[in-house]
């Protein structure tokens, strides 16, 4: 009897279970994401490095970081030069500053080019189905055949050279940074593609989705208001990841020599000057700092993005 009466009582939430249930679904991503310490590690060392290079560029001008001076070629860290000085005398402080422009602007740019593509293919794809989502999807599996990092080299090679410098904003940016943007953006966007077509597969048979078809919705209008600010948390967590995966692949490609290109300076090409046997060993602040901006710009990254995978998950308030 007593059991009975026990199962019969209602089920009294705990104070903290009442503001979760209060609460908003922005306002449970917040605090989620506020809660994973890594993340929030990670987002104050990313804010840290985005200001560095912002505000180091209102103290440092560009012709300065290009200005060369064989006089005081590789000279160590000083009051004068904190980073110390490279091959032909420029200042390694300012050409990290100028360099981390450009390593950001191509890994933000190319992960734009790569959701726009990825999401529009998935969103159409999922949500038409016939023949455009088998034409569609047997494109996407072709595009994952192609090695990206031999495409890049490859086309870095050709139209880096061929592709006149660009002044934008006061800036100068050689060729080959429009080719690395475009390469890697065109050949990323196939994993967020398939992402977004099974949560589109999965939106619209639901019945709001159904509803806004009875009532005559244009389907463009279905798919741009109503399914894909639902799959925003799949966007979100592929755009950061992506950012942080299109930066160390540039950085790869410059350090090769194919990427970025002079004048422009950028992180990986800074680290090719250095990779003689000669300047690491006896010049080893030339290759460490731009090494440890890379290092602390993805890790940083990689860790926001952990952070919002997990913020956008219902299932991670039970590990709160």
């Amino acid at each position: 009897m007593a059991t009975a009466d026990a199962a019969a009582k209602p089920i009294r939430l705990t104070q903290p279970d009442k503001d979760i249930k209060s609460q908003s679904p922005t306002q449970r991503v917040i605090r989620r994401f506020t809660r994973h310490r890594a993340a929030m590690f990670g987002l104050v060392i990313l804010v840290a490095v985005i200001l560095y290079i912002v505000v180091g560029s209102f103290i440092f001008s560009e012709a300065q970081s290009n200005f060369n001076d064989t006089a005081i070629r590789l000279q160590p860290p000083s009051a004068e030069h904190p980073f110390g000085t490279d091959r032909i005398g420029r200042d390694i402080l300012s050409r990290t500053i100028y360099g981390g422009q450009i390593s950001l602007l191509i890994g933000f740019l190319a992960v734009i080019v790569e959701v726009g593509f990825g999401t529009a293919i998935g969103a159409v794809a999922g949500y038409y189905g016939g023949w455009i989502d088998a034409v569609l999807m047997r494109i996407t599996e072709a595009m994952l055949s192609i090695p990206q990092l031999l495409l890049l080299l490859v086309m870095a090679k050709f139209f880096g050279e061929k592709i006149p410098s660009i002044t934008f904003l006061g800036r100068t940016f050689s060729g080959s940074v429009v080719v690395i943007i475009l390469i890697l953006g065109l050949t990323s966007w196939m994993s967020l593609a398939r992402i977004i077509r099974s949560n589109v597969l999965s939106l619209k048979e639901t019945e709001f989705i159904l509803a806004a078809r009875a009532i005559g919705v244009p389907n463009w209008k279905i798919i741009v208001n109503h399914i894909l600010p639902n799959t925003m948390a799949s966007i979100i967590v592929s755009l950061t990841l992506g950012v942080a995966t299109a930066i160390l692949t540039e950085a790869y490609v410059s350090f090769l020599g194919l990427g970025v290109q002079a004048p422009t300076a950028s992180w990986g090409n800074m680290l090719t000057e250095a990779q003689e046997f000669t300047v690491i060993k006896n010049a080893p602040w030339y290759w460490f700092f731009p090494s440890l901006l890379i290092l602390l710009t993805v890790l940083s990254i990689n860790f926001v993005g952990d952070g919002l995978r997990d913020a956008f998950d219902p299932r991670s308030d039970n590990k709160v």
